[in-house]
């Protein structure tokens, strides 16, 4: 994303909100806010029309919510992806980056499990809200670690979504992929992988491409849903 500024669209049911993220975006450099909408269909209408690089979207909002907004924008995404592979390899594949408010917000998992590449608390300071955004443009995913153990321990405590046995097994990967995934469900860095484990930060990045392509992951949030729904994390309360 270094060669041109990443195309964002807010999708928020309040102008407020969506008016202090665009002040926020106008004084960044690297950050372009292409369109607004007020309502999920809205937000899948525009990711289709504008093809920005990430969508912000909120859950709550009136008519279609961001969960199912954002299964509609991933499915439409991935098909593009599909059709445009001959000539374009995903460059403008659109990302979702769940807006939310964590503490009374129980679809957070909801929308993870759709397809969003990660989530902003809304009382996030707002330099971390643009590093989000660049990161979920890089192609990651974004989940941060204390969040990730409150999301996953609200996960754990409704008993409909936690199967009884792991949802696959982890054939083919090796002992190592497997500390490292454990790591990442624990909500570590690269970084702080590197240093549990003795390797290096590029060692790492190896192991995480590979548990990608073998477990079937779109990105890092999903290698953590993977962690704990295979039993290797327990959730912590």
């Amino acid at each position: 994303m270094s060669e041109r500024a990443v195309r964002v669209v807010l999708a928020d049911d309040q102008p407020l909100v969506r008016a202090g993220l665009r002040v926020l975006m106008a004084d960044t450099a690297d950050i372009e806010v292409v369109g607004e909408a007020g309502t999920g269909a809205e937000a899948v209408r525009l990711a289709r029309d504008v093809r920005p690089d990430v969508v912000v979207m909120d859950i709550r909002m009136p008519g279609m919510d961001g969960i199912e907004a954002t299964r509609l924008i991933r499915r439409n995404a991935d098909a593009d992806a599909v059709a445009d592979a001959p000539v374009d390899t995903g460059a403008h594949a659109v990302r979702v980056l769940v807006l939310t408010t964590f503490d009374d917000d129980e679809y957070v998992y909801g929308a993870l499990r759709a397809g969003a590449s990660g989530f902003l608390v809304k009382d996030m300071a707002l330099e971390d809200i643009l590093a989000a955004i660049r990161v979920v443009a890089a192609g990651d995913g974004l989940i941060a670690p204390g969040v990730t153990r409150r999301l996953i321990a609200e996960f754990a405590a409704r008993p409909e979504p936690v199967p009884p046995s792991p949802v696959r097994p982890v054939a083919g990967v090796t002992d190592r992929e497997r500390e490292v995934l454990v790591l990442i469900g624990r909500g570590l860095s690269n970084a702080e992988i590197a240093a549990e484990l003795f390797i290096t930060v590029a060692t790492v990045k190896a192991h995480v491409a590979r548990l990608f392509t073998k477990l079937d992951a779109r990105d890092r949030v999903q290698l953590v849903i993977l962690a704990y729904e295979m039993g290797l994390v327990a959730p912590q309360r």
